[in-house]
């Protein structure tokens, strides 16, 4: 029976309480617990047998009494409420407004916990979207439709890039004109509408204000849907936080049919509060504490991005996570990696060195970069330049390591310039300023302008035409 309330809790745990199971209770069904003060604080269902129904409390169980609280299940799943007053707004991990502009003026409320796409209505992501950054569009493009997490540390600046990304990214759309010089790249124009959904979970109140700050400053907040779980919150609504703010991701591409960037920022917060729940039910853990189920989940929140057949909307995923003590291996990049489309590595060598984005240039990729460039779609030069710019790089990582042992002076004219070649590389084409919003046709100036430094016979990756036309001729002595 819905609308009913049950005295008397069997036990209380730390944010979990257990009550004898009613009929008909659904697992992430919204309950409501009342204490002897008639305070009401909302729960979600996390756990259920027979005889009994685990709740976790989002808030604090100081002043509940086992003996008093009332339980009342309210029959139904958590909601968020969607509308078109969704961007410029400022919500709680919950879904609820914390901007001071009320609430979302519609009747229309979806249930958060969603479901991947499937697999079957997906098509294929394949249009470039420009972020304005070299060391992403020209080696790690992204493309709508795709998953591709950035894989930080602690200290280095993937909040600057998030919210540069945020400011600066668009979808274009190309049509060649006519073959010029190097600098010569194809005309543009904006496609459909473009919008951000950010998500922030754990972060201090200062990283939550920088965000703010900064969408505000710039004059994008207004197309940004702002979801902040702030690090005092409780565990439970920093994994509610992501599905509310997918489930508004869902209705802005689907219904609205825009063109949807998710920036969810920190996934290490989400998953240590998963251990955290998981620890508190008691449940058997896996690799490192967390739980078993700790790759199924992180992939119903990753399947929810993608482009589905017959709409003309699209969300494109960008998760943020701080690898622990650097480790790539860790299990949350390691799982991250296997159910995303590549990955963006920042680099703490090169982020003591000055450059921003540190964007390591060997780990990161991009798998579906190959389907979203090329002649219509970026420039025709972009896949070879890429290629090029990667071999030569890792070229460059070995004959670093040669030097360290023998000492630069022992090595071969040839070397000599893959070493300024890798200098002249991170300090042109890697760094740029945090205001620096480089188009594609820029990035790939530059990537040309960086290969000079090799000789000719050793462009191999390059078609022959290519170098002919972007490539300035060599000076005649």
């Amino acid at each position: 029976m819905r609308g009913v309330e049950y005295r008397g809790l069997t036990r209380i745990e730390g944010p979990v309480i257990i009550t004898s199971r009613r009929t008909s209770v659904g697992f992430n069904e919204v309950v409501a617990v009342y204490d002897r003060d008639e305070g009401r604080r909302l729960g979600r269902v996390v756990d259920l047998s027979e005889e009994w129904a685990a709740v976790q409390i989002f808030g604090s169980n100081t002043g509940l009494s086992a003996d008093d609280a009332r339980v009342e299940f309210l029959g139904r799943p958590m909601e968020l409420r969607v509308g078109p007053g969704l961007l410029g707004r400022v919500f709680n991990g919950l879904g609820e407004p914390i901007d001071g502009y009320g609430d979302i003026l519609s009747s229309l409320c979806l249930d958060v916990n969603g479901l991947p796409i499937n697999p079957y209505a997906r098509t294929y992501p394949r249009d470039f979207i420009q972020t304005g950054i070299s060391a992403i569009d020209g080696m790690n493009t992204l493309i709508r439709g795709q998953k591709l997490p950035i894989f930080s540390g602690n200290g280095l600046p993937h909040n600057r890039l998030a919210a540069q990304i945020v400011r600066q990214a668009k979808i274009l759309s190309f049509q060649e004109g006519t073959p010029g010089n190097a600098a010569h790249t194809p005309e543009r124009s904006e496609g459909g509408a473009f919008v951000v959904v950010f998500c922030a979970m754990g972060v201090k109140y200062d990283v939550a204000r920088f965000f703010l700050d900064d969408f505000e400053k710039s004059g994008v907040l207004s197309q940004v849907a702002v979801f902040l779980s702030l690090a005092d919150a409780p565990s439970l609504e920093r994994l509610v936080a992501p599905r509310c703010a997918l489930t508004a991701a869902e209705y802005l591409a689907y219904e609205r049919n825009m063109h949807v960037l998710v920036v969810m920022t920190d996934m290490t917060n989400y998953c240590e509060a998963l251990r955290e729940v998981s620890s508190i039910r008691g449940e058997v853990p896996s690799r490192k504490g967390y739980p078993g189920y700790l790759y199924s989940d992180l992939a119903s929140l990753y399947e929810r991005a993608g482009k589905i057949e017959g709409s003309s909307g699209s969300i494109t995923q960008l998760p943020i996570l701080t690898m622990p003590n650097d480790d790539i291996s860790h299990p949350i990049p390691d799982l991250s990696g296997y159910i995303t489309e590549g990955q963006i590595v920042l680099d703490r060598e090169l982020h003591q060195r000055g450059v921003y984005p540190p964007v390591a240039g060997l780990p990161s990729l991009s798998r579906l970069m190959k389907d979203g460039i090329g002649p219509g779609m970026t420039r025709e030069d972009h896949k070879d330049v890429s290629s090029q710019l990667f071999a030569a790089y890792s070229k460059v990582k070995q004959i670093r390591n040669l030097a360290s042992i023998i000492g630069e002076e022992e090595l071969s004219d040839a070397d000599k310039k893959y070493l300024k070649f890798g200098e002249k590389f991170e300090s042109l084409f890697l760094t740029q300023g945090e205001d620096e919003n480089r188009d594609i046709g820029r990035t790939l100036d530059l990537g040309w302008q960086v290969l000079t430094e090799i000789p000719r016979d050793e462009l191999l990756r390059i078609k022959q035409e290519y170098i002919e036309k972007y490539l300035p001729a060599p000076a005649v002595p």
